[in-house]
C-alpha cells in the first residue's frame, strides 16, 4: 500500500466532525488520505454511481432519512465490495453487534477518532480486505482449474488415439513411396502432430488456471504459464 492515496468515503452528517476526520487522518500521514464526504443516503449513492473506487467507508450511524444501519444493509444487497468502518457516538454492545452481523469490518467510537487508532485501523481494514480479495480470487481460479482438468481428461482421451492413427500414417507412407515423395507429406503430418502432442501435454500438466485475450471478449487458457516446480508445463 505504499505511495498509494487511500480513497475514504466519509458518511456524516456533522460537518464539524467531518472536518475532524479529515484533519486527524491527514495528520497521521499528510498525503495519505482522500477524503470524500457525503452526508446522507442519497448523496452517499449518488457518489458510488459514478466512483466506486474507494478504499474504504466510514459510515455514521445517526444520518437524516436512513441510518447508517440502513445504507450498510442496502450496500451489502447491491453487492458494493468496500470494507465498512462503523462510527458511533457511545459504546453500544447491541449495536455493535448488529454491525457486525451485515458484514461490517469495524466498529469505533467516535471519540477515538483524535488517537492514531482511527487511521490505523483504516490502514488494518483495508489490508485484510486486499487479502480476502486475493484469498478468494485463488480459491475461484483453483476451482475453474479444477472444472477445466475435469474436462480435459475426457477430451485428452479422444485426441490420443487418432494421434496414434496419425504417427501410424506417417511410418506408411514412408514405407510406400519415394524418399522425394514423401517428404512434405510426413513433414507436415510429423510437425502438426508434435505441435498438438505438446500442446496436450501442457493441458495435462496444467497448474495453473491464467487465460489472456483473445478476440474481444473470449478469453483462452495461456498454457505459457510455469507448473508449480518452477519449469515450463
Amino acid at each position: 500500500m505504499e505511495n498509494e492515496n487511500i480513497q475514504v468515503l466519509l458518511v456524516e452528517d456533522n460537518k464539524d466532525f467531518a472536518k475532524l476526520v479529515r484533519v486527524y487522518l491527514q495528520r497521521y500521514d499528510k498525503d495519505k488520505f482522500d477524503v470524500t464526504w457525503k452526508e446522507n443516503y442519497t448523496d452517499t449513492f449518488k457518489e458510488l454511481e459514478t466512483n466506486q473506487n474507494y478504499d474504504i467507508i466510514l459510515m455514521d450511524y445517526f444520518l437524516p432519512g436512513k441510518n447508517g444501519l440502513e445504507i450498510t444493509k442496502e450496500l451489502k444487497a447491491k453487492r458494493y465490495n468496500i470494507p465498512i468502518v462503523f462510527l458511533t457516538v457511545n459504546k453500544d454492545f447491541e449495536l455493535a453487534l448488529d454491525v457486525m452481523k451485515l458484514g461490517v469490518d469495524d466498529y469505533l467510537v467516535k471519540e477515538e477518532i483524535s488517537s492514531p487508532v482511527l487511521p490505523k485501523t483504516v490502514l488494518s481494514v483495508i489490508e485484510k480486505h486486499r487479502l480476502k480479495d486475493q484469498l478468494m480470487q485463488l480459491e475461484i481460479s483453483q476451482q475453474r482449474l479444477n472444472a477445466i482438468r475435469e474436462t480435459l481428461m475426457g477430451v485428452i482421451g479422444e485426441f490420443e488415439r487418432p494421434l496414434g492413427e496419425m504417427k501410424l500414417m506417417t511410418n506408411d507412407i514412408k514405407e510406400k513411396f519415394s524418399a522425394e515423395t514423401q517428404k512434405n507429406y510426413t513433414k507436415i503430418i510429423d510437425e502438426n502432430v508434435k505441435r498438438i502432442i505438446d500442446k496436450l501435454e501442457k493441458l495435462k500438466n496444467l497448474k495453473v488456471y491464467k487465460s489472456i485475450k483473445y478476440i474481444k471478449d473470449i478469453k483462452m487458457l495461456d498454457l505459457s504459464a510455469e507448473c508449480e516446480d518452477g519449469s515450463g508445463c
